[in-house]
């Protein structure tokens, strides 16, 4: 069947405001031309983010009036660190108040200058915190994710080799941890593998380093690795969850992916000499650590959200709807990353766009002609968010060219879908018209979020 039947009922709307494409012209002008400077009522269907803009389920918003705002061992507390760890395994669990929190208390504990942090692919804030305090976040994605045409499994696996050479080239004492991030945001939201997982780990071992899980779409890897690796067919997803933290020293997560949630996040780590660090720079970014930057009823909904997200129902339905997008967009011949991922569509910009050259970021170029064509909001995932600069200053432009279109969860409906799939399949047909960007202004850090284009 075509038509997905989303597992819930809808008890609240919220009005979308309509604008013509004369208007949304004149809204990115303003915005200079970077859709993070626009308006949220001025984007009529907004994918840009999973993150934090999901609807929450009605456990969770009864769940909400339970809220104890105790400043220290509050019931909600209790109840957010049981929960978590009855996922995780962790020995210890501090709250945070979003994900990119946990990752600065980490970076900031464990790492020095020189440091190096190998990853499957580090997504914008994780690498931004590492470089922040001068160590050097490394990206070790396999090959097959840079042949975005070729449905493979598990595309976001880490490169086993290039993990032995890194050590190998770096030092283990250079290597404070490593990390595998799931799922790969970065590069295209493919999944990582059970099997990928444990052989970093045995690597890893050898040498002493320990791993840490970047863990914001944990429900949704454990639904991949149940749907395409053998030996985890009809296991629970709450059990896959368990077995992929055991193999990690620690993690962090941003609760607003799949937490189900619109604010909140953990850094959780079995080992007692770490725990100490964490908790007291916890104190003194973030809070108590019974509480790390949330009120009571925040904890309340992430207890309740993370097991809904490890629901099975919940999971087909989610990946059924971005399976959807990618079919019609493969009957289309319109460029993505194949397979979709498992929170979003990435479109490839540079096969869409191949007369855009790479430093003037066809990415963009197409982020903002999707808004002005139907007021669909994206985001750029290539070399304006992850490219780099040589010593001489030359800008070394990103593996890979991507436009994200995010759903955030159980917010948009089917028919919400097929005019997205109108609009992109009417910028394809136009894309010849479509121009490139330079950067008229950036900041040293995260420069997606807040710098200026101009079009050619």
């Amino acid at each position: 069947m075509n038509t997905i039947i989303e597992p819930f009922r809808i008890k609240m709307t919220e009005p979308i405001r309509l604008t013509t494409r004369e208007q949304r012209i004149e809204r990115l002008e303003k915005a200079r031309y970077n859709v993070f400077y626009l308006d949220a009522e001025d984007c009529i269907i907004d994918l840009l983010t999973d993150s934090g803009t999901g609807a929450m389920s009605s456990n969770q918003w009864a769940a909400l009036m339970l809220g104890d705002e105790s400043y220290a061992g509050s019931r909600s507390w209790k109840k957010f660190e049981k929960t978590v760890k009855s996922i995780t395994g962790f020995k210890h669990i501090f709250p945070t108040h979003q994900g990119r929190a946990a990752e600065g208390i980490l970076a900031q504990a464990l790492l020095k200058k020189g440091d190096v942090v190998p990853n499957n692919s580090h997504f914008d804030t994780t690498r931004a915190n590492i470089e922040f305090v001068g160590a050097n976040a490394v990206d070790l994605l396999c090959q097959e994710c840079y042949r975005t045409q070729e449905s493979l499994p598990f595309k976001g696996n880490m490169d086993l080799k290039k993990l032995e050479i890194c050590i190998r080239d770096n030092g283990s004492q250079r290597i404070p941890f490593a990390m595998i991030t799931i799922t790969n945001n970065t590069g295209g939201g493919q999944p990582v593998s059970l099997e990928n997982i444990k052989a970093v780990k045995e690597i890893l071992n050898k040498h002493d380093i320990p791993l840490i899980i970047d863990a914001c779409r944990f429900a949704e890897n454990a639904f991949f690795i149940r749907e395409r690796e053998p030996s985890y067919e009809n296991m629970p997803l709450l059990d896959i969850a368990g077995e992929i933290f055991s193999f990690a020293d620690a993690a962090t997560m941003s609760c607003k992916k799949d937490g189900l949630v619109n604010i909140g996040g953990f850094l959780a780590c079995n080992d007692d000499r770490w725990a100490e660090k964490f908790r007291n720079l916890l104190i003194l970014r973030e809070g108590f650590p019974t509480y790390g930057g949330l009120a009571g009823r925040d904890l309340e909904a992430i207890a309740v959200g993370l097991m809904e997200a490890l629901e099975y129902d919940y999971q087909v339905y989610r990946h059924a709807t971005v399976r959807y997008m990618g079919k019609k967009l493969e009957s289309l011949q319109i460029p993505f990353v194949k397979p979709v991922g498992g929170h979003a569509v990435f479109l490839d910009a540079l096969a869409f766009l191949p007369h855009i050259s790479t430093d003037r970021y066809p990415g963009i170029g197409l982020v903002n002609s999707l808004y002005i064509e139907g007021g669909i909001r994206s985001v750029e995932l290539g070399s304006v968010m992850f490219g780099k600069t040589d010593k001489n200053g030359r800008e070394i432009p990103a593996p890979l060219e991507l436009v994200r279109l995010a759903f955030p969860r159980r917010v948009y409906t089917q028919s919400h879908f097929d005019y997205v799939l109108e609009v992109i399949e009417e910028v394809w047909k136009n894309r010849k018209d479509i121009r490139g960007y330079r950067i008229s202004y950036q900041p040293e850090f995260l420069r997606h979020f807040t710098c200026h284009f101009v079009p050619e």
